[in-house]
């Protein structure tokens, strides 16, 4: 695009890592597919589970919580923001690598 910044000077509102990865889109790349497998492992049976130890919650009350049905609960909450950080992860190599493949350097007009 005509006027676009260059990628060595992007404003700092993007951050280090943003800038970081955009210097070597390599990393973009694995990381970009690291956070994929992370987040499609983290997620694969994440809600049945969920509705499962919630039912038994619900279901026996008292003694579902003596039998750690509450720490079970929290440790799927927990596997659920980890999955929620993978995406955000993916989703930021994605646009580190989306705008790397779109720039396009301001050429002379005659070439």
């Amino acid at each position: 695009m005509a006027g676009s910044p260059s990628l060595s000077s992007l404003p700092s509102a993007y951050g280090r890592i943003y800038q970081t990865l955009s210097r070597r889109w390599w990393l973009a790349l694995l990381l970009m597919g690291v956070s994929f497998v992370l987040f499609g492992l983290s997620t694969l049976n994440l809600l049945n589970l969920l509705s499962a130890n919630v039912n038994f919650l619900v279901m026996n009350g008292l003694d579902a919580v003596r039998d750690g049905g509450l720490w079970q609960l929290i440790s799927l909450i927990g596997l659920g923001y980890f999955a929620a950080a993978c995406y955000v992860v993916f989703k930021l190599c994605e646009k580190v690598l989306v705008d790397k493949l779109t720039y396009e350097k301001t050429r002379d007009p005659e070439l």
